[in-house]
């Protein structure tokens, strides 16, 4: 089931953006906005990610210092 939304106070600046966005992507601007919410909706919150990110590398049972990421980044880079 759908519902609708009304969002006030958006500046002129950001609806011409989408706007522009929505007619580059061959939609209106209904659809267009529609889309981009359901994809913000079915992405992590950040806190969730985080979350996400701590249990894996809880459940891996390892942890590297920054300073050997970084090490190790620059020599792949050689």
């Amino acid at each position: 089931m759908s519902v609708s939304m009304t969002i006030r106070d958006v500046p002129d600046e950001t609806r011409d953006e989408l706007a522009a966005r929505a007619a580059r992507a061959g939609q209106s601007l209904q659809e267009y906005v529609r889309g981009q919410l359901t994809a913000l909706a079915a992405r992590p919150s950040p806190d969730a990610f985080w979350a996400r990110v701590d249990e894996q590398v809880r459940a891996a049972g390892t942890s590297l210092p920054a300073a050997d990421i970084v090490a190790a980044r620059d020599a792949d880079r050689r």
